[in-house]
């Protein structure tokens, strides 16, 4: 038949063998589109639905950042325990509370507290909260830094005759506490402690200071035997408290004139270079030579005696 010579679709004319390229104008088209994403990155699947709805509810990593920075000084943190600092008006900036908290009769008393103190209470994520403390229980209180006093403040605020308590190494805040506030009671001018290896004026000791940490100033010094001096030019006689003294404090003939006591820590007592600074060192009598007293009760008893002195004269 007429044309069946002629291939289908063949130019006439055209000479046999492979057609030219395109020079690379197509290359486009030959290339994959690459890997499949993945689902929860194509905007109209289910997954990609869930974590969009997911990070409206979680903060981003630049707001938790922000908001989860530990607050400065020191926490409380426990339902017991931010009730019981509440309740000794223990100074704070903030409240910290986990949203959806189960409202207890602490945290109920805790967030009452806190607005007739006047403090700000802020409403944090439960991950955000336990971010600044493990063992929160939904609640933290931020503490403010307590501001220490120095030794010369403390010498110019001393009555005649005065009275200055030292502590050479009490580690214990609940300890530290209380001796603070047995100076309160009996007019100290001031406590005076070491920077290092001993108790600072935490949350703890401004608890067992009953308050008197706000009347009583405090001050850290970084060398103690060189303080013991300088109460020595402004007229102290420094007499150390030491169980193994074989003076007593009845022997203490000084208690009516300007003295500073000196309280050892709870195990070791007066460490030597102290012991050999002070002028009297003297011991409290027991009737059970096993027995031993602890740095408060120690500092307490010395502080009636020189006042009971003071009260006589």
């Amino acid at each position: 038949m007429a044309g069946n010579s002629e291939r289908k679709g063949a130019v006439r004319g055209s000479k046999k063998g492979p057609s030219g390229g395109t020079g690379g104008k197509n290359k486009s088209r030959l290339s994959g589109k690459g890997p499949t994403p993945k689902a929860e990155d194509r905007p109209y699947h289910a997954a990609a639905k869930r974590k969009k709805a997911s990070e409206k509810r979680t903060p981003s990593a630049g707001a938790r950042g922000s908001r989860t920075e530990k607050p400065k000084g020191e926490i409380v943190s426990g339902r017991n325990a931010v009730l019981e600092a509440l309740r000794a008006s223990v100074p704070a900036t903030e409240l910290l509370v986990a949203r959806s908290i189960d409202v207890d009769d602490r945290v109920a008393e805790s967030l009452q507290l806190a607005l007739n103190h006047g403090l700000s209470i802020r409403e944090a994520h439960r991950a955000e909260i336990e971010g600044i403390s493990a063992n929160s229980q939904g609640i933290i209180l931020a503490i403010k830094p307590y501001q220490y006093s120095s030794f010369q403040e403390i010498s110019e605020r001393a009555k005649y005759p005065a009275l200055i308590v030292a502590l050479d190494g009490v580690t214990d805040p609940r300890n530290l506490g209380a001796i603070v506030r047995s100076a309160a009671a009996f007019g100290v001018a001031g406590v005076v402690m070491t920077e290092r290896r001993a108790a600072a004026m935490t949350a703890s000791a401004w608890k067992s200071s009953a308050g008197a940490a706000a009347r009583v100033p405090v001050a850290q010094v970084t060398n103690m035997a060189r303080t013991i001096e300088d109460a020595k030019k402004m007229g102290c006689f420094v007499v150390g408290l030491d169980g193994e003294s074989d003076v007593t404090l009845s022997g203490m003939k000084v208690a009516t004139e300007p003295i500073m006591i000196v309280v050892g820590s709870e195990g070791k007592g007066l460490s030597r270079l102290v012991r050999e600074k002070c002028d009297l060192v003297v011991s409290i009598p027991m009737n059970a030579s096993t027995e031993s007293l602890n740095a408060s009760v120690a500092t307490s008893i010395a502080l009636f005696w020189v006042d009971e002195a003071r009260r006589k004269k």
